[in-house]
Formats: C-alpha cells, structure tokens, sequence
C-alpha cells in the first residue's frame, strides 16, 4: 500500500480542517513545538500549514525536504517566503475568501467607532467620567467614504457604506471601469482625487513593494481637514510616522487601526492618541471566519497533495478568479491529453500545440496548458511535476507549447485538442493528436479523438489504443480474443473507422494492465499495424 501523506499544522486550525485532512492523510498538531524542534522534524512532512506567527523563511523551506505544499490558513502570505517555496517547486496555497465578509464588517464597525468615539466614551464612563460633550461625533450620512483598492474586501465595504447612505468614491487602477458601474460607485481616475474629495479614507490594498508606505506625508497634505482615516487592511500601507503628524496638525481628525508594520505589539506609535481607536488585528477574528480558514485551507492542500490543481495557489503565474467555474472541470481533461499523446507517440515530444474550441476559448487557459504540460512531463523527469514547477520543468527539456483558441465548436460545448506537430501518426501522414472534453454535470473526461479518429472513451486507468489495416473482415474479433487469453476484460471499446487506404483505430478501456509484451504478441496475432498501451490516472 503507498504510504499516507504526512500534513503537519504548525498552528491552531479549525477543528473541522483538521478532521478534512486526516480523513486522507496523517496529520500531526506542532503546536508547542520549539524553533528548534520545528526545523529538526519538517523533513518528515509533505504539507505544512501555519497561521500568520509562523515565519516559512527560506531556512524553514530548506528544512522540509519533502515539503510540497505550504498553506497559510488566512489571506496573506506575508510570512512565507514565496520565491523559496517557488524555487523549490513547492505550492502555496491560502484562503482569500475566508475573511471577507469579517474584515469588511470590522472596517465598518472601525468607521463608526471613528466617527463617534465609542471607545473613548466607553473607558472614560468606565474610569468613572461622564463626558457627554467631549466625545460628540459626526454622522455618516451624506459624508464621502474613500475606498482605496476595490477587491473583495474593498467592494463590500462600499456596498455597507453605501447602504449607511454615504457617498462611495473609488479608486483602483486595476478594476475596469465596469466593475465600478456594477457596484454603482463613482470612480476615481487616482489616488489624489480620493484625497481632495474625501470625508472618511478606508484602504484596501495588499502589502508589497508598490504599496508600502502608500498613504505618506504628501498624500496626507493633499487632503481635506478633519477627515478620518481607517486601515484594516495591512500594517505599513499607511504611514504610521506620517499618520502621527497628520493626527497633531488636526489633517487627520480621527483614525482606526486594525493592522500595524510589526505584530503583534503593544508599543506602537499611535497608542499614544486618544483619537486613534485601535485593536490588536481582529479584522479576521470571527468564529465563522476561522471556521472557514481552516476548511478552505484543508481542501486547498488535499488537492494540492492529491496531484490536483488548487485554485487559491498563490505562486502561480495567473489567478483563475471568475474564470473558475468554466476552467476547472477542465483541468483533469487537459492533463489526461497531455498524458495520453506522450504515451502514443514513438518518441520524446519537443513540442505540443493545443486548441481550446468554444466557450473554453473564451477564457484564460493558461492552467489548462499547465495541465496539459504536466500531464505530458509527470513519471518521465526526476521531480515531481506540478503547476509551480511545469514551465520551468518543461523550458529545461526544449519542450515548446503553443495555444490557439477558436469560438465555435460543432459538436460539445468545450472542446480541448492537443497536437504533436512535428510528429506523425504514421509515415508521410497527418500529426499526431488527441481531443477531448467534459461531460456532463459531474464534468467527467472523455476521449473524443485519437490518431485523427473520432471515438467515445471514458478513459480509465489501464487502456489500449490499436490501429489496423483498413478493410480487413474479423481483425476486431482477433483482438477480443487475443486479450481474453491474456485473462483481461474489456469494460469499453469505440472504433474510429477510416477512409479506404487508411488505418483504423479501435481504443479500449480494459479491467488490468497489459504488459508490452502481451501488446507485442497481440499486434503479431491479429496482424495489426501497431498498438500502444496506455497508464492514465496513475
């Protein structure tokens, strides 16, 4: 039996993920493990998963020897190093929509308690005061609310905003203009424009290079006095130091802020004003928002540890985002083509072109050629083959891919056919390919083509692709019967009938592996031109 996969959570993960896990693989809790005992034991796991304390360097990469996923049960990856994991082949998945709706809902409750002083009012009648008239406050209504990066978090804020009866102006130069025409938000051609207009600023944005200290002394001297700022989103985008000197020139009337540039701490710079409402990072701090961390975290490294494509795959180069739904069901198709056309051509395969047909060829298919590349490269390289490690895996052997996409197809919906130019299905004859395609509400693959040959094959672990002489009465049964004397039993089998000259194709879809010698004999027997033995879904 192949032994269990080895998952280790290195920090606290919902009960319910740790149960999805174990159910396919052996899962370990390292919870209190020391640095030290850490490193010394990662070798022994083939899947990490760790919350946002646990700091994956390229040492701890290096440490885990086995290591071929990494997930971070949240939204960032701050904390792990993705050109190491990268480098090393290795996946990184995480949960972008665990906490969404958490954060969007914590940023709103941050707005209100800027806007009245809630926490202030609260401790000061706490220590004993009644200060009814210092902590008066503005409304939210009719007041502008600046959203500063429209993803999901972003978007949802201003749908709240815009239901508290504020005014939404945003700005993000990555969203089409239809996307803000959608939400029904008025759109921002930049940043500046947010700064002039504003009563309320929230940002949104993720924590990188591009936007670190994003929000800076000229962005705060460009905005309206008395305006309010809010940053639930990451530690560093704002300022702090700026933030300070906006809060004593009274630019800034009020602050909130959920995220700092060093957690955790208890020592930062804005604790010190009594109009900046602060808590420790609880944008994602829910019970249904680390249930949901856990859970889609799980299910990203089961797939990931299973063969399969994870989605929420972080150091790949594209994001299937709304595509998903059409791209995935897919995925397995597009690596079962690329598996199938390797193993029918007579030798090592330089290069592959792949035609995507209908509504397939309406979308970004880029994952479905990775599928392809590494359902062509699995079993014949020393590594592991994954969506990380494909392209460059496939650069290093000369092996060169090429799409088209074509909008109509005649008869199924999507339509994947991937060619072997430069190889010939038989002397002087047309390319080598294959096609094939989903099926169904269970999305199941189908082999609809081969060696040029339209058929109808579900394909199996253990298949038989033979092609005989045209025209000649009985070769099929002589074939039933060869493999029935070798203690097999066909559970499908398709004819692709020819044109007069040319070669038939008969595939089929056995109960048990055939030996080469067994396909020798039987190419002998039944007198055919050849016949290839086929290992899917190994």
């Amino acid at each position: 039996m192949t032994e269990r996969k080895r998952v280790l959570v290195k920090e606290k993960l919902a009960p319910q993920g740790v149960e999805l896990l174990a159910a396919d693989f052996d899962v370990d809790l390292g919870l209190d493990w020391t640095d030290e005992e850490f490193l010394a034991r990662l070798k022994d796991y083939d899947a990490l998963i760790v919350r946002s304390a646990t700091k994956v360097t390229a040492e701890v990469i290096a440490a885990g020897t086995r290591l071929s996923v990494v997930g971070r049960a949240g939204v960032g990856v701050d904390n792990v190093d993705l050109a190491a994991a990268t480098k090393r082949g290795i996946l990184v998945v995480n949960a972008p929509t665990s906490n969404v709706l958490t954060a969007a809902e914590h940023t709103i409750a941050m707005l209100m308690a800027c806007a009245r002083n809630i926490p202030q009012a609260h401790a000061a009648l706490k220590a004993g005061r009644w200060e009814r008239s210092k902590y008066g406050g503005v409304e939210l209504a009719g007041k502008t609310l600046g959203v500063i990066g429209l993803g999901r978090i972003g978007a949802l804020v201003a749908e709240r905003a815009r239901g508290l009866k504020m005014e939404v102006l945003a700005y993000d130069p990555y969203v089409p203009a239809e996307r803000f025409r959608d939400l029904g938000l008025e759109r921002a051609e930049d940043a500046e424009r947010v700064y002039r207009e504003a009563d309320f600023i929230s940002v949104h944005l993720p924590r990188n290079a591009d936007t670190l200290g994003f929000i800076d002394d000229a962005a705060f001297a460009k905005m309206k006095d008395g305006v309010r700022v809010v940053n639930v989103a990451r530690g560093g985008i704002i300022d702090e130091g700026a933030l300070a000197r906006a809060l004593e020139s009274g630019t800034v009337a009020a602050a909130a802020v959920d995220v700092y540039p060093t957690e955790p701490t208890t020592d930062d710079v804005l604790f010190g004003y009594d109009n900046v409402v602060c808590t420790p990072h609880l944008g994602a701090s829910t019970k249904e928002a680390q249930v949901r961390a856990g859970v889609q975290t799980a299910e990203q490294v089961a797939l990931a540890l299973t063969g399969q494509f994870a989605p929420n795959a972080v150091n790949v180069p594209f994001s299937l985002g709304e595509d998903a739904d059409e791209i995935m069901p897919l995925v397995a198709v597009a690596e079962m083509l690329g598996s199938l056309i390797t193993q029918l051509a007579d030798e090592p395969i330089d290069e592959l072109e792949i035609a995507f047909e209908g509504a397939v060829a309406r979308h970004d298919t880029r994952i479905l050629t990775m599928a392809v590349l590494r359902g062509s490269l699995a079993g014949k390289v020393e590594d592991e083959v994954n969506f990380v490690n494909v392209a460059g895996i496939a650069e290093e052997r000369g092996l060169t891919v090429r799409e088209t996409h074509q909008p109509a197809v005649v008869d199924y919906l999507s339509l994947i056919t991937v060619t072997a130019p430069s190889k010939p299905c038989a002397p002087g004859g047309p390319p080598l390919a294959v096609a094939g395609t989903a099926l169904g509400v269970h999305h199941r693959p189908r082999i609809v083509s081969v060696f040029g040959r339209t058929v109808d094959l579900e394909p199996t672990p253990d298949m038989l692709f033979v092609r005989a002489r045209a025209q000649v009465p009985g070769v099929f049964g002589r074939i039933g019967t060869k493999i029935g004397e070798f203690g097999l039993n066909i559970n499908q089998v398709a004819v692709g009938v020819s044109g007069p000259g040319e070669h038939e194709v008969m595939g089929l879809a056995l109960a048990g592996p055939i030996s080469d010698e067994q396909v020798a004999e039987l190419v002998a027997d039944a007198d055919l031109f050849d016949g290839r033995r086929v290992r899917l879904f190994p």
